[in-house]
């Protein structure tokens, strides 16, 4: 981990502690602590169990893709990837670090660059897939409710399903639109090169060019395998539902035990979405800010509400990075490329 992964490492957490501050300024210490004695540990223990079983599924789609092209790779070396994902996400800008940290990651377990980049590439293809699948299903139930609340914060939820959207509509372009896409991207990208230099232009268009060829040969090859990727869509459905649920959980911990489990999880994919447009790493101010504004209504109790956007903060974000930290001094095992099944 750089020096300057570090800092930024230091300031996320340093802000994590302002914006707590910040949100508990107008509550008393005894009355939180008074909250948080009374929880029920045993809700609050599944919320922590979601969270652990989320990312161990994750484990599971890394192994079960990459065991589809090599041997020897273990269930350990496949934790650490999501771990190691969950770190560099949290601490960088839109979430842009994950991906290239799981690749260094793979590489550090002996896993060819390119195998490794294709098989993250599907991984995001259909963890973007149920994310929009998810989203689509909590905009019908609870979209109105967002609009009628909080009229501005109904734009944002919009504006990220969007995006998220086109990512996805990009993608299926380059694999069932090959040609067309390749032609389409050379258009979009061609004025850029009156602001480059024409050596960096021609790299960054090689490079692009590279993880289109390389993410098509990989649609190609798995195409023939829906076996596998309806396996990895099914395992990623029940994956992003234990990390849905977490709230509803908190919820109960908390003592409100009529809470609507199908609303509150649809809010929490919505919020999902929100905080995805933030800037700050982590979507830091903004997620806690919309945790607070959705859920007001449900946790009438101003310290309760506080207490429960904390504990779901420090799951949900503070939690990944954390155990990252520490899949980051973990040794991976190494596999030998023995047999490749792309050329079986």
């Amino acid at each position: 981990m750089s020096r300057r992964n570090k800092w930024v490492l230091t300031v996320m957490l340093l802000l994590g502690v302002a914006i707590f501050a910040f949100s508990l300024r107008d509550i008393k210490f005894s009355v939180l602590v008074n909250d948080f004695v009374h929880i029920n540990f045993w809700w609050f223990g599944v919320a922590v169990l979601c969270m652990v079983i989320y990312l161990g599924l994750e484990a599971v789609i890394v192994k079960v893709f990459i065991s589809d092209r090599i041997q020897g790779f273990t269930f350990k070396d496949a934790v650490r990837i999501p771990l190691v994902e969950q770190l560099f996400n949290g601490i960088t800008p839109f979430s842009s670090g994950g991906q290239p940290a799981q690749l260094i990651a793979l590489m550090q377990t002996g896993v060819d660059a390119g195998k490794a980049s294709s098989v993250l590439l599907m991984k995001f293809v259909v963890f973007q897939s149920m994310i929009v699948i998810n989203f689509l299903v909590a905009l019908v139930i609870g979209f109105n409710y967002i609009q009628d609340k909080l009229h501005a914060l109904a734009w944002l939820v919009v504006f990220g399903f969007t995006i998220h959207l086109a990512v996805i509509v990009g993608l299926l372009m380059v694999m069932f639109w090959y040609g067309f896409t390749k032609r389409a991207v050379a258009v979009v990208l061609y004025p850029a090169h009156w602001f480059m230099k024409p050596a960096r232009y021609t790299r960054m268009v090689a490079n692009i060019n590279r993880k289109i060829d390389s993410f098509y040969a990989e649609s190609v090859r798995i195409s023939g395998q829906w076996r596998l990727m309806l396996r990895v869509f099914v395992i990623t459905f029940i994956q992003l539902m234990f990390y849905y649920l977490i709230p509803y959980f908190i919820m109960l911990a908390l003592g409100y035990t009529t809470a609507n489990i199908v609303m509150v999880t649809s809010m929490h994919v919505l919020i999902v979405m929100v905080i995805s447009l933030f800037p700050i790493p982590g979507g830091s101010g903004g997620a806690e800010y919309s945790f607070e504004m959705i859920f007001k209504s449900y946790i009438a109790s101003n310290s309760k509400l506080v207490l429960a956007m904390i504990l779901w903060r420090l799951l949900t974000y503070y939690f990944g990075m954390l155990a990252g930290l520490v899949a980051m001094v973990i040794r991976p095992d190494k596999v030998v490329e023995e047999t490749d099944k792309t050329n079986a």
